[in-house]
């Protein structure tokens, strides 16, 4: 991070300027180097691992941190810094052999501003302070399976020698091993993290693929090459191949987009209802303009689209509304038709949610499972049912949701007036939005859940009782004693078929309760230019590019 060759630090100032510099001259300064150019256009509030709790946080945080575990392109858990890993009899020791190759990036404030040597009491700080309140993690829910009475340890792990790391579980918890693939349980090096505190989110070292050179918050933010990085690939050649990676800030969706076209971007996800006709057809296939300069790339993700209902009656909000009743929520459920949403407005890339909250790709998926199809005359029965007549007495519900999902939320509000229900639409910007939800301040919000490990259990942590946020991530503050009662039965299940028939129960449990409004299941959409090599696509989204190349 603090290199003194002067030829990268050139570089760097010349990428930085490339706009203005590009206005004078003819030649690109940039030419010949491998740069991976990307737009984040929510913005990075951090990158400091314990704070990686959405996309747009996890995908730069992947770039610079390493774990225990890491998951390959099929969901597979796999070695990462420990090069294996052993699990007791009992499911509740888990023990890691660390690689001794790993060494954090170059840093001023260790010995000859080298890197240091990745020990296992440097993950013992690292997943201890998940759990520290003084951190206030979002990610700590994950580790309350840890046993910290264990061998008198507090932290509930162990640092038998510097390769050897012990972690102790209160009971067995079949998913921790895909936990640890996260991006909350990168190591950090606890000398740089005191050192600068609250400021170690925008002075980040870790062991990741890249290191961080420049970051000018909102405008653009450079990762270079980490020239010690410790994996390689099948053929024994240092990865990553890139020279850089380089993140701009543009902030509305449509410029975005131009950027794309003209060029200055590698890649964009997802599909924005301004460009969506632009570049795929009604059948979700790239439009045949297009085929010479870009590659549609889909893939299943492991994401519910979704909306929820604050059901937490100590809430005044909660306790005048009429979605308190669950014969009103139900109804909402039945009220619109999920199928022609997915063709008119997401050009089928992504498949009807009408078989629970568990997405399609789990193991746990509920195939056969038919929840909410479009019944509008049930939806009215249920309306009457619960005092409203075709809606009448029925008091306007306020949808609260981005502006990305705002034609989502008016086909909707359209279809369910037609029932009788008034829906009012509140549009928030993303951060507010979401600090919102976690302080329990909207009462019916659009939600997304992508998975962090690829276990349904992740999914049904959302309505356990014990994980109410902020805490937790149970932002519908839902509560029932059956439900938790199954949840913790699945946690002692070590068998993988009847652990996956407990969540089936769990999920068809919940949807019964119309705790949520599953929308649709997701699919991960990537737009990018025919210059990338082995740029591929994975269930969880992730951006993982340390394999990729840039073709000559």
């Amino acid at each position: 991070m603090y290199s003194s060759n002067s030829s990268n630090l050139i570089f760097f100032l010349l990428l930085a300027f490339l706009p203005i510099l590009l206005s004078c001259s003819h030649e690109d300064p940039a030419e010949g180097k491998a740069i991976f150019r990307y737009n984040e256009s929510k913005g990075i509030p951090t990158l400091d691992p314990a704070f990686a709790k959405s996309q747009v946080t996890i995908w730069p945080i992947n770039q610079l941190y390493n774990g225990l575990l890491q998951m390959d392109d099929h969901l597979n858990v796999i070695a990462c810094i420990a090069k294996k890993w052993t699990i007791s009899e009992d499911g509740k020791t888990y023990k890691f052999i660390l690689r001794s190759d790993v060494f954090f990036h170059d840093h001023k404030l260790f010995p000859d501003g080298k890197g240091r040597k990745v020990v296992a009491k440097d993950f013992v700080f690292s997943l201890s302070r998940i759990t520290d309140p003084a951190v206030a993690s979002p990610g700590a829910w994950i580790f309350s399976a840890l046993d910290k009475n264990e061998q008198n340890n507090s932290s509930g792990m162990k640092a038998v020698s510097d390769t050897v790391l012990e972690i102790y579980l209160k009971k067995p918890f079949p998913a921790f091993a895909g936990i640890l693939t996260m991006q909350y349980c990168s190591v950090v090096p606890e000398e740089i993290v005191k050192h600068y505190g609250n400021d170690f989110r925008s002075n980040p070292v870790g062991t990741g693929p890249f290191y961080l050179k420049m970051w000018v918050e909102g405008e653009k933010l450079v990762m270079r090459k980490n020239p010690h990085y410790f994996e390689k690939d099948s053929s024994g050649n240092t990865l990553p191949y890139l020279d850089a990676v380089a993140i701009t800030f543009i902030n509305d969706k449509q410029s975005e987009f131009l950027e794309f076209i003209k060029g200055n971007l590698d890649f964009i996800s997802g599909v924005n209802a301004s460009n969506r006709d632009e570049l795929i057809t009604r059948k979700g296939k790239l439009k045949e303009k297009y085929f010479d300069k870009f590659i549609l790339q889909t893939t299943p993700f492991l994401n519910t689209e979704y909306l929820a209902f604050l059901l937490d009656t100590s809430f005044t909000l909660v306790k005048n509304s009429p979605w308190k009743h669950k014969k009103v929520r139900k109804a909402i459920n039945y009220g619109f038709d999920r199928k022609k949403m997915m063709t008119y407005l997401r050009n089928n890339l992504g498949t009807p949610a009408e078989a629970g909250f568990i997405p399609k790709g789990m193991p746990a998926f509920s195939e056969n499972f038919k929840a909410y199809n479009y019944n509008p005359e049930l939806a009215a029965k249920l309306l009457s049912e619960a005092g409203y007549p075709s809606g009448k007495g029925l008091p306007e519900i306020l949808l609260t949701t981005t502006s990305d999902y705002l034609d989502l939320c008016e086909y909707i509000q359209h279809e369910l007036a037609q029932i009788g229900i008034k829906i009012k639409i509140d549009v928030n910007t993303g951060a507010t939005f979401r600090d919102m939800i976690a302080e329990s301040k909207l009462g019916f919000f659009r939600g997304s859940w992508i998975a962090d490990y690829p276990d349904a259990e992740n999914y049904l942590a959302l309505f356990y009782s014990p994980n109410f946020c902020p805490k937790g991530p149970n932002y519908t503050h839902y509560c029932n004693p059956v439900f938790d009662k199954l949840y913790e039965e699945a946690m002692l299940e070590t068998n993988d078929s009847l652990r996956f028939e407990l969540y089936k129960k769990m999920d068809q449990f919940i949807t019964e309760e119309a705790v949520v409004v599953p929308l649709y299941y997701d699919m991960a959409v990537r737009f990018f230019t025919k210059r990338l090599d082995n740029f591929k696509g994975n269930p969880l989204n992730l951006l993982n590019i340390k394999t990729v190349k840039m073709k000559d």
